[in-house]
C-alpha cells in the first residue's frame, strides 16, 4: 500500500466512500446529506494536508487529512480526520493511515493531536487507544446514532 499526499484530481475517487461513510450517520457528526460540493470543503481546505492510501492496484482505499486544531499559540496541536472505503476495511489501512498521520504531524511541528468528537461506540477507539491516545472526557448523549440512540462523544489526545 503507498500513502501519499492527495492531489486535486483525488477528490472523484475519495468522494464516494466519503459519501457513504457520512450518509451511514454512525461516526462522524456531520449532515448525513452532506453535498459533494461541501464535503470537498470539509476534508480538503487549508490548511488540512491531505492524504490517501493506495492499493497495489492504484485504487484509493483510504483517506486522512491533519491540520492545526487550534489557532495562535496553540496552533502546534493538531487535529485529523480518517476514513477508510468500507469495501476495503480489515486490512490495516486505518492504522497504516493513522501510523502515518501521526508521524507528518509531529514532522510538521505539532506537538499532540486532539480528536474533539469520536462517537464512543465507534470501531476506531480501539485503534486510537492502541496507538497511545487517552479519552479525556467524554459528552454524554451528544450523537444521534441511527441504530444505538444517544451516545457520547469522546475527546480524545496523543502526545506526538
Amino acid at each position: 500500500m503507498l500513502i501519499r499526499e492527495a492531489a486535486a484530481d483525488d477528490w472523484p475517487r475519495i468522494w464516494p466512500f466519503w459519501h457513504r461513510i457520512v450518509a451511514a450517520g454512525d461516526t462522524y457528526t456531520w449532515a448525513r446529506d452532506t453535498s459533494e460540493e461541501a464535503a470537498r470543503a470539509l476534508w480538503t481546505s487549508p490548511p488540512k494536508r491531505v492524504y490517501v492510501a493506495e492499493d497495489e492496484n492504484g485504487t484509493i482505499v483510504g483517506s486522512a487529512f491533519v491540520t492545526p486544531n487550534y489557532g495562535g499559540p496553540a496552533a502546534r496541536i493538531a487535529n485529523a480526520g480518517f476514513m477508510v472505503d468500507p469495501d476495503h476495511g480489515g486490512r490495516g489501512i486505518g492504522r497504516a493511515l493513522a501510523e502515518h498521520i501521526l508521524t507528518a504531524a509531529r514532522d510538521q511541528g505539532f506537538r499532540g493531536m486532539v480528536f474533539n468528537a469520536v462517537v464512543e461506540t465507534n470501531p476506531a477507539v480501539k485503534l486510537w487507544l492502541s496507538l497511545g491516545f487517552t479519552i479525556l472526557g467524554t459528552v454524554p448523549d451528544a450523537f444521534d446514532h441511527p441504530r444505538d440512540g444517544r451516545v457520547g462523544l469522546h475527546i480524545m489526545y496523543r502526545s506526538l
